[in-house]
């Protein structure tokens, strides 16, 4: 991708090949997405806090999730997956701020538009919204810098939408919008464990799924995956099937096929035990590298990139 630091790259770096994906994450191809104008595009922009994997899960995945955001200097900001109309931010008539994940536009750093919306949100009159934020919303600041870096989020995960309106008698136009946004929802609940976070069971319809948002360097995380698929550990349990990984924001979620008759909570345990068997293999791997045949598996896992749908 050319030059780059550790998370950041020049989108002037992708214009010799403007098809070619866009290095921000977005799955779009680079002239549709930042190939406008040379933005420095942040490759993993919640990097530092603690709240990185479930940022991640929020902006890609979650349908319908909110999540008090742990802001330095107080106050209640609310941190939704998906606002009314993807707003960036929206000031309820009592107050409450609201910050949007999935929004219509953005700039190539993340980090920096939600901390731009919250300082729009600060000054904004009650019952106002805020429809995109971008560059031009930049005020210096980046999320690193208005929350509180060793404090995780904690999503609440919605069957449907109807935190979105306030009154429990919405106008008809409100309750329309209302409906066709429960339409489209998958099922989504958080798997909760010791030692798991940022995993979540989904059933898309005809599959379900367990996607779990991983921090490590993508090379020792395919390094350790590769290690348990040779030694047999690479399921969460029976009834699973490890189907690949995609990137997100600089992180790797790897995505496991699971029994749909199964409840999403009978994942907990054979979660929290990956997870430990995880942690072994990543510790073993500077004492004990790959052996040939674990490359070979690292090459085969790595080639299962997944698409969401």
């Amino acid at each position: 991708m050319g030059k780059k630091t550790r998370n950041r790259a020049s989108t002037a770096d992708a214009g010799d090949n403007p098809r070619r994906p866009c290095p921000c994450g977005s799955g779009k191809r680079y002239k549709a997405c930042h190939g406008a104008g040379d933005d420095v595009i942040v490759i993993r922009p919640f990097e530092g806090l603690a709240a990185e994997p479930d940022l991640v899960a929020m902006r890609e995945f979650l349908p319908s999730a909110t999540a008090a955001l742990p802001v330095r200097s107080g106050g209640s900001v609310t941190l939704a997956s998906v606002l009314p109309g993807a707003s960036a931010a929206i000031v309820r008539d009592n107050g409450e701020v609201l910050l949007g994940m999935q929004v219509q536009t953005r700039s190539g750093d993340l980090s920096a538009d939600l901390a731009g919306a919250l300082a729009w949100a600060r000054s904004a009159e009650p019952g106002s919204s805020l429809p995109v934020v971008g560059a031009g919303r930049h005020t210096g600041e980046r999320l690193q810098d208005v929350l509180e870096p060793g404090t995780p989020l904690e999503p609440t995960v919605h069957a449907d939408f109807a935190w979105w309106l306030p009154s429990e008698s919405p106008d008809p136009e409100a309750q329309a919008m209302l409906e066709r946004a429960n339409s489209v929802i998958m099922p989504t609940e958080a798997v909760t464990a010791d030692g798991v976070r940022g995993a979540y069971w989904v059933d898309t319809g005809s599959k379900a799924h367990v996607r779990w948002v991983r921090t490590e360097d993508e090379t020792t995380l395919m390094a350790a995956l590769a290690r348990l698929s040779g030694q047999g550990g690479l399921e969460l349990g029976e009834g699973s099937r490890y189907a690949g990984s995609f990137r997100a924001h600089g992180l790797l979620v790897p995505v496991w096929d699971v029994d749909r008759e199964m409840h999403s909570s009978e994942w907990a345990v054979p979660a929290a035990e990956f997870a430990k068997r995880l942690d072994e293999a990543v510790a073993g791997l500077e004492a004990t590298p790959l052996t040939e045949s674990e490359h070979r598996a690292r090459d085969v896992l790595a080639g299962k990139q997944i698409t969401l749908r």
